[in-house]
């Protein structure tokens, strides 16, 4: 598996990056369903970062069931997931969150980062 590089000028940190990445290259199919990773080693290596901040991304994407860890044998590409039924409740629940904060007055650089700041 190929990582596209990051970008270090980005405001956005590198592990954030990563996961995001490799969160859409899952859901798109451009990786596919028991795709191995690399080790953190490996890719902390390929990508100039530090260990902790590939692990990091690694736990949040394990955590979001985009991929599996299987012990010594590596780290997966889970099966997909997600459904018509996910994004329509992910629809659901963005309309009912952007009812709330506009009917609280925020603007929508609050209500945003206040999504970005849960995320």
């Amino acid at each position: 598996m190929q990582v596209h590089p990051l970008d270090a000028t980005s405001s956005v940190p590198p592990f954030e990056q990563l996961r995001a990445q490799v969160a859409s290259r899952a859901a798109s199919g451009d990786l596919p369903a028991g795709t191995r990773l690399p080790t953190v080693r490996a890719l902390a290596g390929d990508l100039g970062l530090a260990v902790n901040t590939v692990a990091k991304a690694y736990r949040a994407l394990e955590s979001d069931g985009v991929v599996v860890t299987e012990g010594r044998r590596g780290t997966f590409v889970a099966p997909q997931q997600r459904s018509a039924s996910a994004d329509e409740t992910a629809t659901a629940a963005a309309a009912t969150y952007a009812a709330t904060a506009r009917r609280a007055g925020l603007t929508l650089p609050e209500a945003l980062r206040l999504v970005e700041r849960a995320w």
